[in-house]
C-alpha cells in the first residue's frame, strides 16, 4: 500500500557539480527536495521505488545498488540507488524482461541508471529507511499501463513510498528548451494543481499528446504515481512551483 510519495524534477543541474557556477541558482529548488525526501523518510516505508522517465520504451526495473553517472555532463560525479540487499552484488540492471514492456527482449549488455534515476539517486544520499528500487518509464507508456504499473508497485508491500522523478513543459518562454508554446503555461497550472492536492483523477486525465507537445516529460511518471494512490486516501502538499529556465518544476508530498 502507498504510504507516502514526494514529487521532484529531474535536471541534471540539480547536482551542483553539474550547474558549476550556476549552482546557487536552484539552491531553494534543492531545500524544496530535500524537504520532499525529509517526509518519505519520516513515513517509514519498508520499500522506496524511484520512478522516472527513461529514453527505452516500456518499463524498466532498476534493483538496489544500480549505479548512474553524470560523465556524460562533464563531471567525474557517480551515483548509486540505495544499497545492495544483503548477499547481493551491486549491478547496473535487473535483467527482467516484462510482458508489459514495448521491448521484451533484453538489452544485450547492461545499462546505467537514466538522468532522472541518477537525479534521484543523488538526491537520495545516504538513504538507510529501507530498500531502494528503481522504474523507468518510457515517453509514450499510456495511461492505462501507467496505471498498471503503479499499482502493482503500491501492492508489492504493506508500506510502499514513491519518489516520483519529473518536469513540466520545457515551453514556458522563449528561451525555453522548446521555445515559447502558449498552452505550456496552463499545463503547468493544471500539473501543480493536481499535484499540490494529490488529485489522481487529474493527473491521470493529463492528455500524453500534449505533454509531449509541451515537452513535459514528468507526464508518464505522474500517472504511474496517480496509479499507485487510488484509494490510498493521501492528501497533497506542492513546495515548489516555478520554472527557471523556462522549464516547470514541482515539488511535492503526498503523505
Amino acid at each position: 500500500m502507498l504510504v507516502a510519495a514526494a514529487v521532484c524534477p529531474c535536471p541534471p543541474l540539480l547536482v551542483p557539480e553539474v550547474a558549476a557556477g550556476a549552482a546557487p541558482e536552484l539552491d531553494t529548488l534543492r531545500a524544496a527536495c530535500a524537504d520532499a525526501v525529509g517526509v518519505l523518510a519520516a513515513a517509514r516505508p519498508e520499500r522506496l521505488v524511484v520512478v522516472g522517465p527513461a529514453p527505452r520504451p516500456g518499463r524498466e526495473v532498476f534493483p538496489p545498488g544500480a549505479v548512474g553517472s553524470f560523465r556524460g555532463y562533464g563531471v567525474a560525479v557517480e551515483v548509486t540507488l540505495g544499497q545492495p540487499r544483503a548477499g547481493e552484488p551491486a549491478e547496473e540492471r535487473t535483467a527482467e524482461p516484462s510482458s508489459d514492456r514495448v521491448d521484451a527482449a533484453p538489452p544485450a549488455s547492461p545499462v546505467p541508471l537514466p538522468s532522472s534515476l541518477a537525479v534521484a539517486a543523488w538526491l537520495l544520499r545516504g538513504w538507510q529507511a529501507s530498500p531502494v528500487e528503481g522504474l523507468g518509464v518510457g515517453e509514450e507508456l499510456e495511461q492505462e499501463r501507467c496505471a498498471v504499473a503503479g499499482q502493482a508497485v503500491a501492492d508489492a508491500a504493506p508500506r510502499v513510498a514513491l519518489l516520483v522523478m519529473g518536469d513540466g513543459s520545457a515551453c514556458r518562454t522563449v528561451k525555453a528548451p522548446g521555445y515559447l508554446d502558449e498552452r505550456a503555461e496552463p499545463f503547468d497550472a493544471a500539473v501543480a494543481a493536481a499535484l499540490g492536492a494529490a488529485d489522481t483523477a487529474a493527473l491521470e486525465g493529463l492528455d500524453a499528446a500534449l505533454a509531449q507537445a509541451v515537452q513535459a516529460a514528468g507526464r508518464a511518471p505522474w500517472q504511474v504515481l496517480a496509479g499507485a494512490a487510488r484509494g490510498a486516501g493521501l492528501a497533497g502538499e506542492l513546495l515548489y512551483d516555478a520554472a527557471p529556465y523556462g522549464v516547470g518544476y514541482f515539488v511535492a508530498t503526498w503523505t
